[in-house]
């Protein structure tokens, strides 16, 4: 059972307003310490499940108040265990209990801690631009070389996952702040990577006969299917404890590759292998962030103030609406590109 510890600091007369406040929550258990300034500690124990509510109250009813504080922290093992914990082994689960492993909505972690993970990434930093270098010379080599091993290498360094993933979190919460910070982190590694490999390609022996550059110059459903796969492994990645570097390795492979691929083309002037491998990049990217942003409505991932649910909505359509339109407009664009590779061979 995945448990998080709420940590509280208020006014020592707001203890009544607490004990209030969590009478009619699912908690574990509880403990009240007083403070030097008069000031009360509070200590919640609670399943991860019931952590986001428990949180929402206690911001909307005490964050205009001076000296509050809330602290979120993840319980990494708890002694003794709880009662539900302590039942017999051959007892069957009840029908709640199978409804909460089951249902989406209550499998993920709380908003907060979504929100940090991805926070983060819209931040550029040197790491993050040191590693997106290394990951498009390493893919270069690779690529170039014809090496399935040495491209599985860059995926796994690649830093790919979380600006897309944030800025699926900042469209689903209508967050237009964050959106535009991941927007420009993201692009910013992206342009990083293309203008890299387009000086690689300017240099290089770039081989047309290599697997890992034929596999990439045109789109096909697989490819589709996959970014969408991709997609959503890395948002129930972001959103459950399910967290693990080879779902990043699988954002990567949708990315990564693709934009190597198509500056190598640019550099060496192969135009129309470019076309095909810019078209499959723009598809990935499309059909990642269509993907994240659908887990995580299903999920009920929502901002926490009330008001700001229409916001949020109307945010959330309009990207659709894009991502969509792109999308329609990229199969035209490969449909047209094929008939006219066709009429060029007959």
């Amino acid at each position: 059972m995945s448990l998080r510890l709420i940590e509280v600091f208020l006014p020592d007369d707001c203890t009544q307003q607490v004990e209030t406040l969590l009478a009619d929550q699912t908690i574990i258990n509880t403990w009240y310490e007083p403070r030097f300034q008069d000031q009360v500690w509070v200590r919640i124990l609670v399943q991860t499940q019931d952590a986001e509510t428990i949180v929402d109250q206690f911001f909307d009813q005490f964050h205009d108040i001076e000296g509050f504080r809330l602290l979120l922290l993840v319980v990494e093992a708890s002694l003794p265990n709880s009662d539900q914990e302590d039942r017999e082994v051959t007892e069957l689960p009840s029908k709640s209990e199978l409804k909460t492993d089951l249902n989406p909505q209550l499998a993920r972690i709380n908003r907060e801690e979504i929100y940090d993970r991805v926070a983060q990434s819209a931040n550029l930093s040197w790491v993050q631009l040191a590693m997106v270098i290394l990951s498009t010379l390493i893919a270069a080599i690779g690529i170039l070389r014809d090496s399935q091993a040495v491209v599985i290498g860059a995926m796994v360094i690649a830093p790919l996952l979380k600006p897309n993933m944030g800025l699926a979190v900042a469209t689903t919460l209508g967050d237009r702040q964050l959106a535009l910070r991941t927007i420009g982190a993201g692009t910013l590694g992206i342009l990083l990577s293309l203008v890299l490999s387009i000086g690689i390609g300017n240099f290089a022996d770039v081989a047309l006969t290599s697997t890992e550059i034929t596999s990439r110059l045109r789109v096909g459903w697989p490819d589709g299917i996959l970014a969408l796969a991709s997609g959503i492994a890395g948002a129930i990645a972001l959103t459950t404890e399910e967290r693990s570097s080879l779902v990043g390795v699988m954002v990567s492979v949708a990315l990564l590759p693709p934009l190597v691929v198509l500056g190598l083309m640019v550099g060496a002037g192969y135009w129309s292998e470019a076309l095909g491998a810019g078209l499959l990049t723009i598809t990935n990217l499309i059909c990642l962030n269509l993907a994240a942003v659908t887990t995580f409505w299903v999920q009920d991932l929502r901002p926490r103030q009330q008001h700001d649910v229409p916001e949020a909505k109307r945010v959330t359509q309009f990207a659709y609406s894009i991502w969509l339109l792109l999308l329609v407009g990229l199969i035209g664009t490969v449909i047209v590109v094929r008939m006219y590779g066709l009429h060029q061979t007959a």
